[in-house]
C-alpha cells in the first residue's frame, strides 16, 4: 500500500462491517458528473499517466528508476522544483505552486512504491494519488480562483514507504516511513492551513470513508464538494479504520488534514497493477480535488 502503517488486522470485524455497509467492492463507482461549467479535471490523461509511472517498474525509494521518473514529473508540476529530503541523501520530495494568500493548501501522494515484494508496480498505491495531485494541479493553473484565495503546493513524497519489508512489519513506521512528508513539515513550519493526501484513490469500486484520524470538519468540505460534481457516492457518511500515512506528520504539527484511502484495496500485493483500476474513480476523485480547491477562500 502506499498509505501508512496498516495497523495488523485490527478492527477487522469493524471494517468488514463498514464495507457492507458502504458497498465497497461492487464493481460500480459513480460517475464525476461534470458541474454545469463543464468537467475541469482530466481523467484520461490521469490515467496514461499512471500508465507511465508503471511502465518504470519497481521504484522504491533512491532507486534509479525512480530517480528517472522523478525528472519526468517535476516539470509537469507548476513551477515544479525539487526539495530534499535531509539525511537521506538519494531521495527528494517534488513541489510545485500556485500563487495565493498564505499559508498554503497543500495536495500531496507518495510517488515511490514498496521494495518489496520483487516486481511491485504499485499501480493504486503511488502511481493512482501522484496521476491526480499532477493533473488536478495543471487544471487548477487553467482556473480563475476568487479573490484572497490560498495559495496552493502539490507535493509527490518521496520514501513513505520503508526502506525495507512491508509497513506493517514495522511497529515504528511513522519513524521508518513517511521520509518525505515528514521532511516536508520539518522545512514548511507554519506554512500550511490544511492538507489533503490521496492514496488509494483510483481502483475499481472506490468508497471513500473518512480515515478514522483525518479531520472531521475538513472532511467535510470534502463530501461538500463531491456532491457538487456529483461523486457523492463515492463518500460515503462513515468513519473507517485509522491509518498512519503521510497525513500525519501534518496532523502531529497541528494542520487539518485528511486522508482519501480505500482501505479495502488490497495495496501491498502483487496485484496492484492497471486492470485493477477504474477511470471512473480517478475522475471522481480529480474533479472532487479540483472543485474543492477551486473554490477555496
Amino acid at each position: 500500500m502506499r498509505g501508512g502503517w496498516r495497523p495488523g488486522l485490527v478492527a477487522a470485524a469493524g471494517l468488514a462491517a463498514l464495507l457492507l455497509a458502504t458497498g465497497c467492492g461492487d464493481g460500480r463507482v459513480a460517475s464525476a458528473r461534470a458541474p454545469a461549467a463543464g468537467g475541469r479535471f482530466d481523467g484520461g490523461a490521469a490515467m496514461r499517466l499512471i500508465r507511465r509511472q508503471v511502465a518504470y517498474g519497481q521504484r522504491p525509494a533512491g532507486s534509479r528508476a525512480l530517480r528517472r521518473l522523478a525528472l519526468r514529473l517535476r516539470p509537469l508540476l507548476p513551477h515544479g522544483r525539487f526539495e530534499p529530503v535531509p539525511g537521506q541523501p538519494r531521495l527528494r520530495n517534488i513541489v510545485g505552486s500556485l500563487p495565493g494568500r498564505p499559508p498554503a493548501v497543500v495536495l500531496g501522494a507518495h510517488y515511490d512504491t514498496l521494495a518489496t515484494p520483487k516486481g511491485f508496480v504499485g499501480a493504486n498505491n503511488g502511481a493512482a494519488g501522484s496521476a491526480i495531485v499532477i493533473e488536478a494541479a495543471r487544471a487548477l493553473a487553467r482556473l480563475r480562483r476568487p479573490p484572497g484565495a490560498p495559495a496552493l503546493r502539490f507535493v509527490l513524497f518521496d520514501g513513505e514507504e520503508p526502506a525495507r519489508g512491508l509497513p506493517e512489519q514495522h511497529t515504528d513506521f511513522y519513524d521508518a516511513g513517511l521520509r518525505g512528508s515528514r521532511a516536508y513539515v520539518a522545512a514548511h513550519p507554519q506554512a500550511t492551513r490544511a492538507m489533503l493526501l490521496l492514496d488509494y484513490v483510483a481502483n475499481r469500486g472506490l468508497r471513500l470513508p473518512r480515515e478514522g484520524t483525518s479531520s472531521p470538519a475538513l472532511w467535510a468540505r470534502v463530501r461538500r464538494a463531491a456532491r457538487r460534481v456529483g461523486a457523492g457516492r463515492v463518500f460515503p457518511a462513515a468513519t473507517g479504520t485509522s491509518i498512519i500515512d503521510d497525513h500525519s506528520p501534518f496532523l502531529r504539527a497541528g494542520v487539518p488534514a485528511v486522508d482519501f484511502i480505500d482501505w479495502s484495496y488490497d495495496g501491498h500485493s502483487l496485484h496492484d497493477g492497471l486492470r485493477r483500476l477504474s477511470p471512473r474513480a480517478a475522475d471522481a476523485v480529480g474533479e472532487t480535488v479540483v472543485e474543492l480547491l477551486r473554490g477555496w477562500r
